[in-house]
């Protein structure tokens, strides 16, 4: 199993661990990732949630290979599915992130609750340098949180951030030794335990009430052009490139 789960003293852990791929994420992982943050929410007993990876790696973001052969094909692919329901969660929702976070491996962290990153992290999400564009409401979300102008070069450029700078610029909450990302990450979510749980959830709906209506037309617009760049001459390019382990050539266009 790519995705490993467990409920343990109140907090259900989805753990990303794929690392002979770089914890790349295939169409049945989210699908995993999607079911499992469902399960937790119907789950009493679960007061919060907890995503983390490997050792030295988030997630390097869509496992390419599987993204060509089974591209999304409407809102009940998996991997908006796992937007949704992560999007829908009312349950605190606390990322451990260590080493690289890359396209969604980035992008979903502006979705959750609480974001701990290492002193090793590299955050970042080159989604136009495949020939793609910004995904699930990125667009949105990242020139709110950092303004426009940062927001230009994280999704333009798609320049990278420290784990110091993702502090700096609203993503996570504080950075950390790599060692201790994890252990403090699980701390946050224990403290649950002791918090009333309906005050938690209905103050997180509060929270997020505002802006889930655009977020979700946000996933939903930028997945239609997402689908028409995926099947671009440019993304062509892109993609067979890094599959030749060449730089792409865009003169063309």
């Amino acid at each position: 199993m790519s995705i490993k789960t467990a409920v343990v003293d109140g907090v259900a852990t989805i753990e990303i661990a794929r690392p002979e791929k770089k914890n790349a994420i295939t169409s049945a992982m989210y699908q995993q990732m999607s079911d499992a943050i469902l399960d937790a929410q119907l789950d009493s007993s679960v007061r919060a949630i907890l995503i983390t990876g490997q050792p030295g790696i988030f997630t390097s973001g869509n496992d390419l290979e599987d993204f060509m052969k089974r591209p999304p094909q409407g809102a009940d692919s998996p991997v908006f599915q796992f937007m949704q329901s992560l999007v829908g969660c009312d349950k605190p929702v606390i990322v451990a992130v260590t080493g690289a976070a890359i396209g969604i491996g980035t992008t979903m962290l502006l979705h959750c609750d609480f974001v701990y990153v290492s002193d090793e992290a590299r955050l970042a999400m080159p989604f136009t340098s495949l020939g793609l564009v910004a995904e699930f409401a990125s667009s949105l979300t990242v020139p709110a949180l950092m303004g426009r102008a940062k927001a230009a070069e994280k999704l333009l450029l798609g320049d990278p951030m420290t784990g110091a700078e993702a502090v700096e610029l609203g993503i996570a909450n504080a950075v950390l030794p790599a060692a201790e990302v994890l252990p403090h990450a699980r701390r946050i979510a224990e403290r649950f335990n002791a918090l009333p749980p309906t005050a938690i959830r209905e103050t997180k709906k509060l929270m997020t009430r505002a802006n889930r209506a655009a977020i979700l037309e946000a996933v939903a617009v930028e997945g239609e052009v997402f689908g028409k760049q995926l099947r671009s001459e440019e993304a062509r390019e892109a993609f067979t490139a890094f599959f030749e382990k060449r730089k792409p050539d865009f003169s063309r266009f």
